[in-house]
């Protein structure tokens, strides 16, 4: 990838390396760095980068979590158009700038030199705001080096990732370490794993005594919620679902706050008609009541699950290969915990046999009755969806609003939520 900076390339990659170009050496590059002196080039590390390229027009926002991320980042993107402000968006859902897609789905965060690329536009494009999710691959590589955040935001931390991080308590220390500094912070107190530098930290709660406390909420038909800011009341409604929603908008809405000398009513004003994110909780059909939501992990499912009491729940979801395959029987129980009935399918199995990934997660399920299996993905919408009546919702997990199913090293279109209106026609 390249940056060009008042004439000057930047690269991370020594096939693009040009007359005059300047070879940026990062913690994933650094064994080709003898390779761009011996041709001459002149190289730099990747924390001297922030050198060159002058981002004191533009604040950043970096949101780690495991749950929560682009729900969270993709609200305060929202807000700030609503609110009248210039601002983009990078994430797991690609790249934007001021409402318009530049480009589709990539890495969460990615490598350094691309994060500057964007940064970049953005300011090109008199962005005031640069929000971006940080994962925590980003974060044990170095990503997002040199970078100044005007403000972190962390949302959760649970299991995830443990094909790269080994152990969970890895994978805590490397998310909390993105916290560590005494940068401007938005902590979610109620985690009970989180650990944060208290200097110039917020906290935002349900459960716990905070900066931004809810007081109150009711989630019949639509989410309305009270919360406390320095013993003053305030009240936002939405259309989104789930008590884990509210946690990703009292992020959002505190982060604004904390950002910009808006009042709380003209940011809560602007969520009353938004609806939450593609593939994140979304109702695809009202009769039958059928939704498509990215959990992939045994909490990420567990507080979809709980978010429907007076529903017989019907659950459909698989499990990617190639990960983590500890969490698979973990997913099965929780799935059992809530459902009235199952079906298991293939997921993303890259890799993986499809049947030993289902294997896995029935070994987590200790009665097997109301459980189908149907690899056939396509298949086992229709069956989940035969199932339901009006007592009754289909929550559809794992892929959100993902438009591929990846079996072994191709990408083949498959969209959840277009199978589904396919179905239901």
């Amino acid at each position: 990838m390249k940056l060009i900076i008042k004439d000057k390339i930047f690269t991370d990659n020594t096939n693009e390396l040009e007359k005059d170009s300047i070879f940026v050496v990062s913690k994933q590059n650094s064994k080709f760095e003898n390779i761009a002196k011996d041709g001459g080039f002149q190289t730099i590390s990747s924390n001297e980068l922030k050198n060159y390229l002058d981002m004191s027009s533009i604040k950043i926002i970096g949101i780690t979590g495991t749950n929560g991320k682009t729900t969270t980042a993709t609200t305060i993107y929202n807000i700030f158009l609503a609110l009248g402000y210039k601002v983009a968006l990078q994430g797991t859902r690609g790249f934007f700038i001021n409402g318009k897609q530049e480009e589709e789905y990539s890495l969460t965060t990615p490598v350094q030199i691309g994060n500057f690329v964007n940064i970049q536009k953005a300011i090109n494009s008199s962005c005031k705001f640069f929000i971006m999710e940080v994962s925590s691959h980003a974060i044990e590589q170095n990503r997002i080096e040199g970078l100044n955040f005007a403000l972190k935001i962390h949302t959760n931390i649970t299991r995830d990732h443990l094909d790269y991080h080994k152990t969970v308590e890895e994978y805590i220390n490397i998310k909390n370490l993105f916290l560590s500094d005494e940068s401007l912070k938005l902590v979610n107190i109620d985690d009970k794993v989180l650990k944060y530098n208290p200097k110039n930290a917020y906290r935002y709660s349900i459960n716990s005594c905070s900066d931004f406390k809810v007081d109150s909420y009711n989630l019949e038909n639509m989410m309305k919620v009270e919360f406390i800011n320095e013993n003053k009341r305030y009240n936002f409604s939405s259309k989104m679902l789930g008590v884990f929603n509210i946690y990703n908008l009292m992020a959002s809405i505190s982060a604004v706050k904390l950002l910009t000398k808006n009042s709380f009513e003209e940011i809560c004003e602007t969520l009353k008609n938004y609806g939450g994110v593609s593939g994140r909780v979304e109702i695809v059909s009202l009769n039958p009541l059928v939704i498509v939501d990215f959990a992939h992990t045994p909490d990420g499912m567990e507080e979809v699950l709980k978010s429907f009491p007076n529903k017989e729940i019907i659950c459909l979801f698989g499990a990617g290969g190639n990960r983590d395959s500890a969490k698979r029987p973990l997913m099965g129980k929780v799935a059992e915990k809530y459902s009235k009935q199952i079906v298991i399918t293939s997921d993303n199995p890259r890799f993986e046999e499809p049947n030993a990934i289902i294997e896995d997660i029935l070994s987590g399920i200790e009665n097997k009755r109301d459980v189908l299996v149907e690899e056939n993905r396509k298949e086992a919408l229709k069956k989940a969806i035969s199932l339901a009546d009006e007592n009754s919702v289909v929550l559809v997990l794992g892929k959100g609003d993902e438009a591929t199913q990846i079996i072994k090293d191709e990408k083949i279109h498959f969209s959840d939520k277009e199978e589904i209106i396919k179905l239901l026609k």
